[in-house]
């Protein structure tokens, strides 16, 4: 083919996938794994620098990450329906997301919902979880674009760029009639660089100024919806027309719409600074979950005595009634029969009866022996 020598070479479909041993891996999958990855560890080194739990992340990540990708899978497919119904289409590869066809609106409808609801569960402010995640979300972008590349897929419109994208004449997506060698914009590079800068510019002025209360995930929406407008334009990809328009190029305006109205309405609502992630504003530290830990163990052990209360007392009353009812029967068994005895004053008496009688007895032997001798 007669290409441009500056062009941008597409991979060999082979290396779209690999195996090993039973296992077959997508390099498009990988990607968006790699993407995942890089923006989870930089959201919680965000969030824990915001007063957030080390890796209370991963909490509201996973019912995010479910949804995000059924509600972009799902746009897709809704998107382009002339791709999976028609007659003889098979049904299963609605689900193949796999083969490329992951509509990034749809994933922040579905990823929102999710996140929204773990965040109400886990009591953080779903705004500020999302100001955390916006630059790690963006940069994530710019590295799934590279699955469209190896691809082959999601290509502009034809152009003798020094940049143009080379894609081979097989392709289905490229239109009837256009001469062999055509090149095209790379629409994937497009949108990685424009996401790029966009992680820089919000990194910018969060650090100049109080980007905070949903204000950086305005300006992540209003970023990227107004490149996904410009790129969204020139791809060649069929899709929905709504109100004149591509669909996804709609949905990009929609969210241009709502980061200006989110910027406006955060700014005037929270002029001070926000001080935690958290509804409470409280700041985690290892002494306050040792001490929230600590309260609901004492919580527990004040439940579980509460618990066991009614049965203590049933017991105790049953062994003091036991007790009141054996208590008769122990004074009577120890009863004895009584004996008289004699008193100490009878005692003294007796004594002094006998005294008596022995200090009578010599008159007596006296009177005797007077008698004798007359």
């Amino acid at each position: 083919m007669n290409l441009a020598p500056a062009s941008i070479p597409s991979p060999p479909l082979d290396w779209a996938s690999f195996s090993i041993g039973p296992f077959t891996f997508h390099v498009y999958a990988l990607i968006i794994v790699v993407g995942m990855v890089v923006a989870m560890v930089w959201t919680n080194r965000r969030m824990v620098a915001r007063g957030a739990e080390p890796w209370v992340l991963i909490d509201i990540v996973i019912p995010a990450v479910l949804l995000g990708l059924l509600g972009a899978r799902l746009y897709h497919v809704f998107t382009h329906p002339g791709d999976y119904f028609y007659e003889g289409a098979e049904f299963w590869r609605i689900f193949a997301i796999w083969e490329g066809g992951n509509a990034i609106i749809g994933a922040l409808i579905g990823g929102a919902i999710g996140s929204y609801i773990a965040c109400r569960v886990k009591g953080i402010r779903f705004l500020s979880f999302a100001d955390a995640v916006a630059p790690g979300l963006l940069l994530a972008q710019a590295i799934g674009r590279l699955g469209n590349w190896f691809n082959h897929e999601l290509f502009g419109w034809p152009t003798d760029l020094p940049w143009g994208l080379e894609i081979p004449p097989t392709n289905a997506a490229i239109p009837e009639g256009l001469p062999a060698g055509t090149l095209f914009h790379p629409t994937f590079l497009y949108e990685l660089i424009w996401n790029v800068i966009g992680v820089l510019l919000i990194l910018v002025l969060e650090r100049f100024f109080r980007m905070r209360w949903g204000k950086t995930l305005a300006v992540y929406l209003i970023w990227y919806g107004i490149g996904r407008m410009m790129i969204e334009s020139i791809r060649l990809d069929y899709s929905e027309v709504i109100l004149g328009m591509r669909s996804n190029v709609f949905g990009a305006l929609v969210m241009v719409i709502i980061g200006l109205v989110l910027f406006v309405v955060q700014t005037r609502r929270f002029p001070k600074t926000e001080l935690s992630v958290y509804a409470d504003d409280h700041v985690w530290t290892e002494e306050s979950e040792e001490a929230a830990e600590a309260s609901e163990s004492n919580a527990k052990s004040e439940d579980d005595n509460e618990a066991d209360t009614p049965e203590n007392d049933s017991e105790a009353d049953a062994s003091e009634d036991a007790e009141s009812a054996e208590e008769p029967a122990a004074e009577l068994s120890d009863e004895e029969p009584q004996v008289d005895e004699p008193t100490d004053d009878a005692d003294a008496e007796d004594n002094s009866a006998t005294e008596q009688n022995i200090s009578a007895d010599p008159a007596d032997s006296e009177d005797s022996s007077a008698k004798s001798s007359n």
